[in-house]
């Protein structure tokens, strides 16, 4: 039996399946490459969904996690730590300098501390309510659940959490109409990016906050795929609201790249909020530990020194342009490119004669056949393939993506 082979066999016997795997044993990564347990080199656009926002194997942040290891792991959030206080000091000046931050461990979990938030603000006028959107996705827990918009992950969990609704995304007066005496906060994400990748105008968000405003209601961001640069500013909405510097939300949430592939999930409020959530209300065992906090930091510090934030806009901006060209060129197998910075979507063309005899969904038949090539992206929706590099992929990394996404386009068309 090859070390593949055991290795899936192993997890396949007892690990609960969850998730439906590609077909790949990873063993160690380099940069923006990673290798399988045959020594086989893929390009990895994908970056563990936005997570490994430096890539894989990087020796300063190696570095970090080792000395802080020998210094100090984990202690309770009873007692006070300089590394969680320096990352938040961070946190908050990246947020715009106000606000407070609380850690936790994920996405879901940093979601969840928002509707706990809310109703727990709004609590003493009974507003529970919170409206979501189509499409949108907020995590895997009972509440993230029936926060999220899409039926596919619904299904055999009722009865749903309640104080939850969806409307379209990116409609104002659906919205507006939707608001009821219980709805008491708003939750968007600037980018959807499981549904994949629709960017929110400035327009749509400028409407919400004055939505919001009017009718007293908390709005509310999920930045977890969306932020940390990955599209050139520390916050998705901070892109998308570029020309109106005074627009904030009243809370957001962030995971995935915080902590540079280590589990870390955050929110950050406004002042009005920053002392909502006192003791008893909410806790965590292992956010914001010294350990995770300190490979934060470090990764901070790269990003920054390295102008990573602008490295984003650059190669995101050619690799759009580039798929754009492609896609001028194969019409009948690619038919939209969309997304900012290094959060990018491709679209595929309906009814590609080349998926036609399998039942598998087209987003994961291309990612299938781009693995096959030495490319590794992640599937979404039923017809879109995501790019999430690491921060610090250079124009080399890019043009290999690209050749083989135009190789195997060409295959496709052929």
């Amino acid at each position: 039996m090859s070390n593949a082979d055991s290795i899936k066999q192993r997890i396949d016997a007892h690990v609960i399946p969850t998730y439906s795997r590609f077909d790949l044993a990873l063993t160690h990564g380099e940069g923006c490459h990673v290798f399988d347990t045959d020594g086989k080199r893929y390009l990895d656009l994908g970056s563990g969904i936005a997570t490994a926002c430096l890539g894989h194997g990087h020796p300063e942040l190696a570095t970090a996690l080792t000395e802080q290891a020998g210094k100090l792991t984990h202690v309770s959030n009873l007692y006070y730590t300089g590394p969680q206080g320096l990352l938040a000091e961070k946190l908050v000046q990246l947020a715009g300098g106000r606000g407070k931050v609380f850690f936790c461990n994920s996405g879901a979990e940093a979601n969840e501390t928002l509707y706990k938030l809310s109703r727990l603000h709004n609590h003493e006028e009974g507003q529970f309510e919170i409206l979501t959107t189509l499409g949108s996705f907020h995590g895997r827990t009972l509440a993230g659940i029936a926060a999220t918009g899409q039926t596919k992950v619904k299904e055999g969990f009722a009865p749903a959490v309640e104080g939850f609704r969806h409307v379209p995304y990116g409609d104002l007066d659906a919205l507006s109409e939707a608001i009821s005496p219980a709805t008491g906060a708003i939750l968007v994400e600037p980018i959807q990016g499981e549904s994949g990748v629709h960017c929110a105008t400035p327009q749509y968000l400028l409407g919400l906050r004055e939505l919001c405003d009017e009718r007293n209601l908390l709005l509310l961001l999920d930045e977890v795929q969306c932020g940390h640069f990955r599209t050139g500013n520390f916050f998705g909405w901070q892109t998308i609201m570029s020309a109106y510097p005074d627009f904030t939300p009243d809370a957001c949430s962030m995971a995935k790249s915080l902590a540079a592939g280590l589990p870390m999930g955050a929110i950050w409020t406004s002042e009005t909020l920053q002392d909502v959530l006192g003791p008893g209300t909410h806790g965590t065992t292992f956010g914001g530990t010294p350990l995770v906090c300190a490979h934060a930091l470090k990764a901070l510090e790269i990003i920054e020194r390295d102008g990573l934030a602008e490295n984003a806009t650059d190669i995101g901006s050619y690799i759009a342009e580039q798929i754009g060209q492609l896609i001028a060129a194969h019409p009948a197998i690619l038919q939209e490119v969309r997304g900012l910075g290094l959060m990018i979507g491709v679209e595929l063309a309906e009814n590609i004669a080349a998926f036609a005899e399998s039942q598998k969904p087209a987003s994961v038949q291309i990612v299938n056949r781009l693995h096959e090539a030495g490319l590794i992206t992640i599937p979404a929706g039923a017809r879109v393939f995501r790019l999430l590099p690491p921060l610090n992929i250079t124009k080399a990394d890019a043009d290999e993506g690209l050749s083989i996404i135009e190789d195997v386009i060409k295959e496709l068309a052929s």
